[in-house]
């Protein structure tokens, strides 16, 4: 009885002639272990049911905005009863101050704006301070702005308004749409598919994530649940149901799980609040949030994008190299896979650090003016959150290229010895 299956590499055409013998024909059909096979689905399996467990345990059951309302606190003026975020347009923009930058009451730093219409209080003509890099920004007569009104207790009194956010629909709706086309025309059919998988994951992370979060579910717990719902839909929508695919699901998954756990005894061991800004301190107004917890969330979602990367990469690797090399051991296609996976977690490190580099920029010059020796300013809470960051997610992508390779040589097995014979006769 044959403990073995085939399954085609993904560059193979037709259906190749199974002997690999390198003559630029067909690439031999990848056999695929029983044993191996089985342990891989049934481990996917159990996964499955424990994300959709979580999905289930932690589904929200209110609205953010009613309990932000209901704890007070800086976060309660959003959700207030009555307040609205109308459109307005900008009549006058009065220059920014002088020397402080504050405004003085003189109208400097401020904007002259009408409410446009269909909005609560359309017609108002009103003055909003503004922060002088709004000034600075280029805002010009014309323009659109957010504004927050609050309504007062005395009907007879008007409104009051404050600047919220500048408008910006039109500039991100042409470059999403520039990203769409180039996404299109470059990857094709692959490219679309790629793009329903973002879609989706944007709304877990929207519409279920950041709810329970807010609804005080453990943050570990729902990034676990909230990365496998991602990648149970974002893997095999784009790159097929397949077990090379479901080899490249179970070491994103086994990554996901190491970053995790690393990212919660460096948090502990570093002593991280988890509020290194204005919007953590503004967070904890709505109650029993544990930040530290919040922070191990986010270690987890930020990794997710690169340890998919490079979990696919090895697992095609693996399968194009057994394609290749039918009769190779299992211990050579792992040496030859791994020497793939070296070069793109060095070039993938790079790249999870310039990325932190790149969002974390204001706050590297601000401590850079500090004029104080690095080693001293690397315990910050700012700049230690985002070194934890770096490392653990760095150590989780590394983790994941040997652990995914491993999985994938046990699943591609090597030709039987009797099949060799056969041919070599």
């Amino acid at each position: 009885m044959s403990s073995h299956r085939r399954e085609k590499p993904a560059r193979s055409q037709g259906h190749g002639h199974g002997h690999g013998h390198g003559h630029g024909g067909d690439l031999a059909p990848v056999r695929i272990g029983t044993t191996a096979r089985t342990a891989l689905l049934a481990v996917l399996a159990l996964a499955l049911v424990g994300t959709l467990v979580g999905l289930v345990v932690w589904w929200p059951p209110g609205d953010a905005a009613e309990r932000s309302a209901k704890a007070g606190g800086p976060a309660a003026q959003f959700a207030a009863p009555g307040v609205t975020f109308p459109s307005a347009e900008v009549v006058k923009v009065s220059p920014r101050c002088a020397g402080n930058g504050l405004p003085d009451g003189s109208g400097c730093s401020s904007l002259t704006v009408k409410v446009a219409e269909g909005e609560k209080g359309a017609g108002d003509t009103v003055r909003v301070d503004v922060p002088p890099e709004v000034i600075d920004s280029g805002l010009g007569k014309g323009d659109h702005v957010e504004l927050l009104r609050t309504p007062t207790p005395d009907a007879a009194q008007d409104a009051s308004y404050s600047y919220f956010a500048t408008e910006r629909y039109g500039t991100l709706v042409w470059l999403s749409v520039l990203f769409v086309v180039v996404v299109l025309a470059v990857a094709r059919l692959r490219g679309l598919l790629g793009l329903v998988g973002l879609a989706f994951g944007g709304a877990v992370v929207w519409w279920w994530m950041l709810p329970a979060l807010l609804d005080g579910a453990p943050g570990v717990g729902v990034a676990l649940v909230s990365a496998a719902a991602i990648m149970f839909v974002v893997l095999y929508t784009t790159h097929g149901f397949s077990l090379r695919t479901s080899t490249a699901l179970a070491g994103t998954l086994l990554g996901i799980v190491l970053t995790a756990g690393i990212g919660v005894l460096a948090i502990g061991d570093a002593r991280l609040t988890g509020i290194s800004d204005e919007g953590g301190a503004i967070l904890a107004t709505f109650g029993a949030l544990d930040f530290q917890d919040l922070l191990g969330c986010a270690l987890v979602i930020a990794g997710l994008g690169v340890l998919n990367d490079v979990t696919i990469t090895q697992a095609s690797a693996v399968w194009e190299l057994r394609a290749a090399t039918p009769d190779a051991s299992r211990t050579e296609v792992f040496t030859s896979a791994m020497r793939i996976g070296r070069d793109h977690i060095a070039s993938t490190i790079y790249t999870i650090v310039f990325a932190y580099v790149g969002t974390a920029l204001i706050l590297l010059m601000l401590l850079r003016v500090y004029d104080r020796p690095l080693l001293e300013l690397i315990s910050t809470e700012q700049l230690a959150e985002e070194v934890v960051r770096t490392l653990v997610t760095s150590i989780g992508l590394v983790l994941a290229v040997p652990v995914t390779t491993a999985v994938a040589a046990l699943i591609a097995a090597p030709r039987p010895a009797a099949d060799r014979a056969g041919i070599a006769s």
